[in-house]
Formats: C-alpha cells, sequence, structure tokens
C-alpha cells in the first residue's frame, strides 16, 4: 500500500473500479464496526481500514448493480467525515498517506464522456442555454462526500502544513486543476473552495498554483477556447488578488496584462465576464497606475460586430474608470473617447418588453437595463423589414402588445451615453473637456441629428447640457467647427461627383462601337 501511494507519477494506479460483485467476494465490501463501538485505541486502525474500503471505487453507469455496496461505501464516507472533522490530535503521517490515497483513488479520474466527444466534434457547450444539457457527475453521491471530506481535511487546524505538503503536492494540485473542466457545476464548486484553502494554508505552493492557473489560461486563450472552469479560477483568483501586499510584485502586473487582458477575447466571454470584471477592478484598486494598461487592454481588444460583448466592456470599463485617477486618466482618454463615440453611433437594436408583469412566455429573463429600468429582452432580434406589418409598431418607442409595452432598445449607444451618469467619471471629463469635447462631439451631433432611438436622442442632449455647461465657450466652438467641416466635406462630395461625372463623360467619348459585319 505505501509504496503504491509512492509512485507520485500515477497516483490513478490505485484506483479500484468495480464493475459488478459475484456472489463469492460479496462479502469482502461489508460495512466495519461504527467509532463508538471499539475502544479508543481501535479507533486509529479502524479509520484506517475504513479509509482503504472507501478507495474501492463503483461503477454508476448501470443504476441497478452493486446499490447495497454503494449504499455501504456512502455511510462508511459519512462516518469518516464525522470522525475526521471531530478529531481532537494531529493526523499523523500513517493517516495523511492514507487520506490522500483515497481522495486520489475517488476523485482523480477522466472527465466524463460527453465532455471529450463535444470536444473532438468540435460542438460548443457554450451555445446551449439549458443547464440541464450538462451531463452532472452521476457518481456524485460518493464524490461529493470525499470532497467534502478533503475540504475539512485541508482547513482543519489538526492538519501540520509541513507534513502535509508532502502528499498535497504540485502533482496532486495539477490533478486538482485538471478537474475544473468538469461539465458538473457541483464539483467545480468544491474544486474552487479546495483550492483557495490550498493556496491559503500551503505557501509554498502558492507560485506553483498561480504559474499552472496561468497556463490553463493560455491554453483556453490561444488553443481551445473550451472550458468550463474558468468562471470558478477567476473567482478563487479574485480572492487571492484580493490579498495581494503593496506595492505589487512584477509578476502581479504581467498577469494582469497578459492573462487577464487577453482573457476578453474568447467569444464565450459572457461565461466568466462578471468575475473577470472583478478581478481587474481589484488590481486598479490595488494599484491605480494599472487603470491606464486595464483600460488600453479593453480598447485592444474591443469587438467590433459583436454588439452584446460592447455592451459587456462598457459596463466594465465603467467599473474601472469608478477607480481610475485624473493622471491615469489624461494617459488614455483620446483613444478611449473616440471609441465611446463609436459606440454613442452604434445602430444596434433589440426589441424588449418594459413591464413588470409576467406575460409574454417566449421572454428571457429579466436583466437589468443601464438606463434604470427593467427590460425583458429578445436576444439578437433587430428591427423588421419595412415591408413588415409590424414596422409601424417598431417605428414607435413605444407600443402596445398584448397588453404590454414593447420597446425598441439601443442598448450599446445607450450604455455608453450612461457613462456621464456617474459623478467620478464626469467629473473627469469636464475636467478634460477641451481635449475629449472636440473628438466626442461629432459623435454627438449625429445623434442629436438623426439618430432612430428616441432614448438615445435625450440621452445625447443630456451630454450635450452637461458639456455646455461645464465650458459653453468651448462648446461653441466645437458647433462651429462642425458646420465648417461638414460644408468642406459638402464641397469634397460635390468635387469627387463631378469628377466621376467628367470621367463618365471622357470614357463614352472615346467609347468605339463594333460595327455589324453583314
Amino acid at each position: 500500500m505505501k509504496s503504491t501511494q509512492g509512485n507520485k507519477s500515477g497516483p490513478l494506479g490505485s484506483t479500484q473500479m468495480i464493475h459488478g460483485l459475484n456472489h463469492a467476494n460479496h462479502g469482502a465490501y461489508e460495512p466495519l464496526p461504527g467509532f463508538q463501538d471499539v475502544p479508543t485505541s481501535e479507533k486509529h486502525n479502524l479509520f484506517i481500514r475504513k479509509l482503504n474500503m472507501c478507495c474501492v471505487v463503483f461503477d454508476f453507469s448501470d443504476p441497478s448493480e452493486n446499490l447495497e455496496e454503494m449504499e455501504v461505501k456512502r455511510q462508511t464516507l459519512l462516518e469518516l467525515l464525522d470522525y475526521a472533522s471531530s478529531v481532537k490530535w494531529k493526523f499523523d503521517e500513517v493517516m495523511m498517506m492514507e487520506i490522500t490515497k483515497m481522495v486520489v483513488s475517488n476523485l482523480f479520474r477522466s472527465l466524463t464522456p460527453s465532455s471529450i466527444r463535444d470536444k473532438e466534434l468540435g460542438e460548443d457547450p457554450y451555445d446551449s442555454e439549458d443547464d440541464d444539457e450538462l451531463s452532472m457527475e452521476p457518481s456524485w453521491p460518493h464524490l461529493q462526500i470525499v470532497y467534502e471530506f478533503l475540504l475539512r481535511f485541508v482547513a482543519s487546524p489538526q492538519t501540520d502544513a509541513k507534513l502535509t505538503k508532502r502528499y498535497i503536492d504540485p502533482i496532486f494540485v495539477s490533478k486538482l486543476l485538471h478537474l475544473f473542466d468538469s461539465e458538473d457545476p457541483r464539483e467545480r464548486e468544491y474544486l474552487k473552495l479546495i483550492l483557495h484553502r490550498i493556496y491559503k494554508k500551503f505557501m509554498v505552493h502558492r507560485p506553483f498554483i498561480r504559474k499552472a492557473i496561468n497556463n490553463v489560461f493560455y491554453r483556453f486563450i490561444f488553443e481551445t477556447e473550451k472550458h468550463n472552469g474558468i468562471a470558478e479560477l477567476l473567482e478563487m483568483l479574485g480572492s487571492v488578488i484580493n490579498g495581494f501586499t503593496l506595492p505589487l510584485k512584477e509578476e502581479h502586473k504581467v498577469f494582469l496584462m497578459r492573462t487577464l487582458v487577453p482573457l476578453h477575447k474568447p467569444r464565450c466571454l459572457s461565461m466568466y465576464h462578471q468575475q473577470l470584471t472583478y478581478c481587474i477592478t481589484k488590481f486598479v484598486e490595488k494599484d491605480f497606475k494599472l487603470a491606464d494598461v486595464a483600460i488600453r487592454g479593453l480598447l485592444k481588444y474591443w469587438p467590433i460586430t459583436n454588439s452584446s460583448k460592447e455592451v459587456m466592456y462598457l459596463g466594465e470599463l465603467e467599473e474601472v474608470l469608478e477607480s481610475t485617477h485624473a493622471a491615469e486618466f489624461q494617459r488614455c482618454m483620446v483613444p478611449l473617447f473616440r471609441q465611446i463615440g463609436r459606440c454613442c453611433n452604434s445602430s444596434h437594436s433589440q426589441m424588449g418588453y418594459s413591464t413588470t408583469s409576467p406575460q409574454a412566455p417566449e421572454l428571457q429573463p429579466v436583466r437589468h437595463n443601464p438606463c434604470g429600468s427593467f427590460i425583458k429582452f429578445f436576444p439578437g432580434k433587430c428591427l423588421p423589414a419595412q415591408d413588415s406589418p409590424s414596422f409601424t409598431l417598431s417605428c414607435n418607442i413605444f407600443g402596445h402588445e398584448n397588453g404590454l409595452l414593447v420597446n425598441i432598445l439601443n442598448p450599446v449607444a445607450e450604455r455608453a451615453l450612461c457613462l456621464w451618469n456617474h459623478e467620478h467619471i464626469t467629473n473627469l471629463i469636464t475636467q478634460n473637456c477641451k481635449v475629449i469635447l472636440p473628438i466626442i462631439f461629432p459623435a454627438l451631433e449625429k445623434n442629436t441629428r438623426g439618430h432612430w432611438n428616441q432614448v438615445v436622442r435625450s440621452l445625447t442632449l443630456h451630454v450635450r447640457l452637461i458639456f455646455s455647461d461645464a465650458d459653453q465657450s468651448l462648446f461653441d466652438e466645437c458647433v462651429i467647427r462642425y458646420q465648417e467641416d461638414e460644408l468642406k466635406e459638402k464641397e469634397n462630395r460635390k468635387k469627387r461627383e463631378s469628377t466621376w461625372m467628367r470621367l463618365e463623360n471622357v470614357a463614352a467619348s472615346k467609347s468605339i462601337v463594333p460595327m455589324l459585319v453583314c
């Protein structure tokens, strides 16, 4: 038994998979006495025997087989869990070795076949919005208790970190990280808690854990773009980042630039964007000088054709700007407001219902409209064609359909213009009005004159009012300059048209009409 555990390169070799127990060895898997039924001197040996008994792994593919043995193991695991939680003395090395052997035998396994099949066929699990379609781990009745046992063992004050690090080593941690790709969210939640406890308790493993998570992210970003546990890993890292001491190490700054920022690239960003935003804003709160790095990183990966990602980027940008100081804001404000100007002119639209009534069964769950109301969205629905019977209704910003208020939304432009609703961001903008207003004014003027969405026009007028109150003379200069640019553009357009007209006339005069030969 000791030699088996000593083989660190392949702990899975100790797993004993049981596909069926015949009558001859049926008696070999029977419940052992309870801890309350043996004297104190025998409890240590009984604990070891129960751990060895639980190293047997059953096949849950056929729920009708080994029902009694499975229940015996489940009860034994519960007894081990209760006993390990109540011990008043330190775990010795023999107990740690057997605990590790039992955990390795039960947890470290290949992923479910459906996960592997999806990846081989190139299917995208993120396209499905139904959580029931994810494959849940059939052996969870046993796995849950083993995970809870491991969590309590790692967190227990009776676990000596100096002794335990021989068994919970980098290989053990690597195999834990491999399990984060499980499709079962219950398993990923336990893995997140356990990994965080290991990171907290075993300081010697912290650099390796950070590097190993980095490698998971790199493979996800640049190779596969498929991984089920990115959100949980980021959530765990959010707690780690929150505990970084100041000044930040160069390693941590590189992690922000080379790992967290490129995580905006994958198309399944929505699956983990909330956790990613938390990590980046924590970096900016720790070191305000990193705001320029975060904002320029967002601009580097800013989506061009994906409007839903643009809305997410604008939400993240808002949170970063709330922690940005004036000096860092000035470094990136020129490219930033060029992009915000393009967002303000976005014509992207969505059909929605502005109501609290639970009618309309096809609607998606309520999402929060950044401008203050709650909207139920039809994802991906655009304006109807002009010959559509609903075009007249859609052209009106509000109308009635089955007793509900119909709203044609422009989420990208609205989200961009709502940046001016935050006092700190507005103060940063007004302090640098002489630079920002000439950049953003053409976009505001275009919205005021001809944007199809009434809400966007109203928000634009509000932003124009903020700028005019901040510096009326500069605002008037921008109006005059915009009018002059319009005249120049009209003149240039006329010149181009006249040039093309001359070219067409010259081409027509020099054309050779072929003669018909009789």
